[in-house]
């Protein structure tokens, strides 16, 4: 599938910003089934300095900095990307969950010791008993990790519930497992949350998932937005699969990824220090759209 994406952020200030500076993350990850037909980013006011690098776990980071007094702050990217299946992964083929994790402890720098170090907490994603019990239930004895963790994010897509008004971004995640409701986010990290509770190794995936409007209905522009999902590490065969517990679904060539990291602190799609500004509001629209 190829893929229109258009990602808007702005910022409107009380009063006037005379510094900005902030860190981007809108390219999409190449991969083996993914791939950037055309992507650009513009910015208003302009920068002063702009430049482009990778960042520890290999995501795309745009660093700005406007340096002109202004009272607004926008930025687009456009993005043109083709996505495909990923191979297909037989769950029941998968190892024993307990040999994924007894690899994860190895300390040589193998293909499983640089996985596991998604197997520690994080400063969005601390360890809790609530969810290692929360977890268990689907990690019989020698069960096949995926098959697990398949179980494991039905669970969770059955117990919790959508709800955009029930939490913020600072909502811790013991809130969330309290209140058995939040967003895609929240779920990323509580399922994240678990597996680690268990010792296996996941990342959290930032990216866009094509929305579609009700039967007969038009779809709404800006009406997309930016979704997150989990990836867990199942062997050295395997690889990594992409897990998304809010639709309770291996993500195929609807989900576009950005990047990934420990939570989502790390691949916020924008974030920054500003001096000046006072009271700000933000508005974020995203559209994505399949191509003809």
């Amino acid at each position: 599938m190829r893929y229109d994406v258009i990602h808007k952020t702005r910022y409107d200030y009380d009063t006037a910003v005379s510094v900005s500076q902030h860190l981007l993350r809108l390219t999409p990850r190449p991969l083996v089934h993914q791939r950037s037909v055309h992507h650009e980013i513009a910015i208003e006011p302009k920068p002063a300095l702009s430049n482009v690098r990778q960042d520890y776990l290999g995501n795309t980071v745009t660093f700005i900095a406007v340096e002109t007094p202004h009272r607004a702050l926008e930025v687009t990217a456009q993005t043109v990307v083709e996505v495909e299946s990923p191979a297909p992964v037989e769950a029941a083929r998968t190892p024993p969950w307990e040999e994924i994790r007894a690899l994860c402890r190895g300390d040589g720098w193998t293909a499983a010791g640089a996985s596991g170090q998604f197997a520690f907490p994080s400063p969005l994603i601390p360890r809790g008993a609530e969810f290692e019990q929360y977890a268990r239930p689907s990690f019989s004895r020698a069960c096949p990790v995926l098959e697990g963790a398949q179980e494991l994010m039905a669970r969770i897509h059955a117990d919790f519930a959508f709800d955009p008004r029930a939490t913020t971004v600072a909502t811790p995640l013991g809130e969330v497992f309290r209140k058995r409701r939040g967003v895609c986010q929240d779920f990323a990290h509580l399922y994240i949350a678990c597996l680690r509770a268990l010792g296996l190794p996941a990342r959290y995936v930032s990216g866009y998932l094509e929305t579609l409007p009700p039967p007969g209905k038009p779809k709404l522009v800006g009406a997309d937005a930016s979704h997150a999902w989990a990836s867990l590490w199942c062997g050295a065969e395997a690889g990594w699969v992409d897990l998304d517990p809010t639709n309770n679904v291996r993500p195929a060539d609807r989900h576009i990824t950005l990047g990934w990291g420990r939570d989502f602190g790390e691949v916020s799609p924008v974030r920054g220090v500003i001096v000046g500004g006072g009271r700000h509001r933000l508005k974020v629209a995203v559209d994505v759209t399949a191509a003809a």
